[in-house]
């Protein structure tokens, strides 16, 4: 009889590159980098360290199209704010930038910035943020980037975790709430009237 070995998916971290005190990048160096790295995605931490996030898989890929979908929908009927995709930068109050998987911006806070901010990574924390773990994310690194967010402005988080069936919800000065399975999540009261069905993401 032949044994089958199943893989074992152990959680990835991402890579971490101590650059600082030997490089200071301007913000201006930074963005350029990450232009002509197009395939990673890089963000910075408010230390000054890289982080190098490889392509997501397909599939976390897919659901995390779904996800955007669902909120872009709701961006354009609702008409209170900008949505942006993963591929979106924003350099936080603290001096971090980071990409969420999908965020939103009310619309006044978005229209105060200038065109070049808003060309480059604009100089604003998103009211609201989603991360989807995919399956070897680490959830710890995960939940550490979403206090940040709340730390640094948002208004509301979702962390989404795909492994579990959970979803953490994250607020400013609320104790973080896991709901176990959820079959939807709501974003009222920053996003009124803003449903996520997680049938499509689960």
């Amino acid at each position: 009889m032949t044994e089958v070995i199943t893989p074992v998916q152990s959680e990835n971290r991402p890579l971490v590159l101590q650059i600082h005190p030997a490089i200071e990048l301007t913000d201006e160096q930074f963005f350029e980098l990450c232009q002509i790295n197009r395939d990673l995605g890089i963000e910075r931490t408010e230390k000054g360290e890289l982080i190098i996030i490889p392509p997501t898989g397909t599939g976390t890929g897919g659901r995390n199209f779904k996800l955007t979908v669902q909120l872009g929908i709701w961006v354009e009927q609702d008409g209170t704010g900008i949505g942006f995709d993963s591929s979106t930068g924003f350099k936080l109050p603290n001096g971090a930038e980071r990409s969420p998987d999908a965020s939103w911006v009310k619309l006044e806070r978005w229209n105060a910035l200038s065109e070049e901010q808003q060309e480059k990574f604009a100089p604003i924390c998103p009211d609201f943020v989603v991360e989807l773990r995919s399956p070897t994310d680490s959830l710890k690194v995960l939940q550490d980037k979403m206090q940040e967010y709340i730390d640094n402005g948002a208004l509301l988080g979702w962390l989404i975790d795909r492994k579990q069936r959970r979803v953490y919800i994250y607020r400013p000065q609320e104790p973080v709430e896991c709901l176990e399975n959820p079959e939807n999540v709501s974003g009222d009261p920053v996003l009124t009237g803003f449903v996520l069905d997680l049938s499509k993401i689960w």
